[in-house]
């Protein structure tokens, strides 16, 4: 039996209108579901604030439980999540399958944490025990945008859940189905109790009153810059955290003495990979001035040589681009780029919504597709002389997300990255990376800091409460 049936995929009206979920490769009507309004925020915050009590005490090896099970659902509903994520959101089936492996491996992550230690005891200059202990904020806020949905929405709504909060999902509507919905059936599916998890698809007005809701302490926004700062801005006003997965332009760096057989391979992924939309997608390859030209030649064939076209039905490398604004805002650079001087050597045209990979030489400082994130399948390729210089060209940007840099000295690699400030730096690998155990995220434009995996799960998302305990009331000379 599916998970997911249109008929029933909302147990709860909402009152924002209906919205067409599309298949960005063919146009084609998938469904129809409700969106959100300020209003059902409301009535879902208030619910989940209610629910969130008897969740928080529930014996941990119970809350274990429900992710656990809910870990094993992605694994035996996956033929049918994968045909959504490549439907809805234009992905691959290997990406498809990458986001429903790490959706599990998130769950079964989060699950542990319910039985973590939660404080420390500390010593007191009084006859009293005193210790911490971590509690469950109350109720979280998720804002996921649409690229990769799933593992974007799962690795906040996991770790929350786990720690005894409830949890509101505003999922983008573009891919509500895979990012919102389809955790929304199998978590019910698993045992969650009713109230906990509210899938909220909505647009901004959805997002500000999520934002602005004084029972929702915590928001953890994936997103745009501009986005995030606006969260950010609303969230500072009433006073409370915001977790900010923002953008990025993250650079590639080729030393001197790296493999250009085994690198291409690398740098491809690195900027074409579900189509270059992705946050950590390598925006900017540097490459030193030795390498540079078979560089470009050996880039550009590779692109030339990639199929893209409607994953659901071809065997393809690349999927279409989410919808037509995106389209226009990626062919926009490439454009405004090629008229500002960069040599075109590959890509930089598209049939529909599927856009050729495409390789930029010969960029500089002001060219529009280096200097900004593309959130598309290009690849702006730069020359530079001194690991000095391309230390300052890696450094030299707003972004501070992901890092890659390949050579064969790995101390080398690692002494470099010591000077370019990212949030993530990978040696003898791409800028692309993942894991449910790792701390994610940026800083300066791309983010608040490492927020999500691993240990930062439980800073994120709990509390830290100092307690005292004396045997006798304690007397104070009044």
């Amino acid at each position: 039996m599916p998970l997911l049936d249109p008929k029933t995929w909302q147990p709860h009206p909402l009152r924002g209108g209906a919205h067409t979920v599309t298949e960005p490769a063919t146009g084609e009507d998938l469904g129809t579901l409700d969106l959100a309004d300020g209003d059902d925020v409301t009535a879902a915050a208030e619910a989940a604030q209610a629910a969130q009590r008897a969740w928080a005490a529930t014996p941990h090896f119970e809350r274990a439980a429900v992710l656990r099970r809910a870990g094993d659902l992605f694994t035996e509903h996956a033929d049918e999540l994968r045909e959504w994520l490549v439907r809805e959101s234009g992905s691959v089936p290997g990406k498809a399958g990458f986001e429903l492996h790490v959706a599990a491996q998130e769950c079964y992550e989060a699950a542990a944490l319910a039985s973590r230690p939660t404080g420390q005891v500390l010593p007191s200059e009084a006859p009293r025990l005193s210790y911490t202990r971590r509690v469950p904020v109350g109720v979280t806020g998720v804002i996921a945008p649409f690229n990769a949905p799933l593992i974007l929405s799962i690795r906040s709504v996991a770790p929350a859940l786990a720690l005894g909060n409830a949890v509101l999902l505003k999922p983008d509507p573009r891919t509500a189905v895979c990012g919102g919905l389809a955790l929304g059936a199998v978590f019910a599916a698993a045992g969650l109790p009713e109230g906990l998890l509210h899938v909220l698809p909505g647009g901004a007005a959805a997002g500000q009153a999520l934002v602005a809701d004084p029972r929702v302490p915590v928001i953890s926004f994936t997103g745009s810059t501009a986005a995030g700062r606006a969260v950010g801005e609303a969230a500072g006003r009433h006073l409370k955290r915001a977790h900010l997965e923002l953008g990025g332009n993250s650079a590639l760096v080729v030393l001197a003495d790296a493999d250009l057989d085994a690198v291409i391979s690398t740098a491809a992924w690195g900027s074409f990979f579900h189509q270059g939309q992705i946050c950590m997608t390598t925006g900017r390859h540097l490459v030193h001035a030795s390498l540079y030209d078979a560089y470009v030649e050996r880039l550009a064939a590779k692109a030339d040589s990639l199929a893209v076209g409607d994953p659901h039905r071809d065997p393809v490398h690349l999927g279409p681009l989410i919808d037509s604004g995106q389209l226009a805002k990626v062919h926009g650079l490439v454009e405004a780029s090629t008229a500002s001087g960069a040599r075109l050597a590959a890509g930089g045209s598209h049939v529909g919504l599927c856009y050729r990979p495409t390789v930029l030489a010969d960029v500089c400082d002001d060219t529009p597709a280096y200097r900004e994130e593309v959130f598309g399948p290009v690849a702006p390729v730069r020359a530079f002389r001194t690991e000095d210089e391309a230390a300052a060209l890696a450094a030299a940007s707003p972004y501070g997300l992901s890092l890659g840099i390949v050579t064969r000295d790995t101390a080398r690699g690692l002494a470099l990255a010591d000077g370019i400030p990212t949030g993530i730096a990978h040696i003898n690998d791409q800028t692309v990376n993942d894991e449910a155990v790792a701390p994610f995220g940026g800083i300066a434009a791309s983010g608040t800091g490492a927020r999500f995996g691993g240990e930062a799960n439980v800073e994120a998302f709990t509390e830290l409460r100092w307690t005292t305990v004396r045997g006798d009331a304690a007397t104070y000379p009044f």
